[in-house]
């Protein structure tokens, strides 16, 4: 751990974060975190919390953090989709080696709809992306 803190802590919420304020200036030499804001990253809002103005600093400061955490968001989807590549070719591997008729019987239907449904949407976005070439 770093011997200085950050200036700004980011409390991870389900749409964005609380933002609290770091402070160590007191007599203890405790970390004191003053809530200062509520973040949405999908819609890009901020709120003061309570009575406080954000200062230039503050809200410079909000909206990197938001920047960056939608960056991290869009890297992590794309990972989450290719584990998902991942998983249907030890799904196929299962299938294919170990499955029982009990086990098949209780995935067979709903895995096909799923490979349907995503099978469809693909081609869709496919030959749209290649009609607008």
């Amino acid at each position: 751990m770093s011997n200085e803190l950050p200036d700004y802590y980011f409390r991870i919420r389900e749409n964005g974060a609380a933002v609290f304020r770091v402070g160590t200036e007191n007599r203890q030499r405790r970390i004191d975190l003053d809530q200062i804001a509520v973040v949405n990253v999908r819609s890009g809002d901020i709120k003061p919390h309570g009575n406080t103005e954000l200062t230039d600093d503050d809200t410079r400061a909000i909206r990197k953090w938001m920047r960056d955490r939608q960056d991290t968001l869009a890297q992590r989807e794309v990972d989450d989709i290719l584990r998902a590549v991942d998983h249907m070719n030890l799904t196929a591997q299962w299938v294919q080696s170990r499955a029982t008729e009990e086990q098949l019987d209780a995935v067979t239907d709903q895995l096909l709809l799923a490979m349907h449904d995503l099978r469809t949407i693909l081609v869709r976005k496919k030959a749209d992306r290649l009609i607008q070439k």
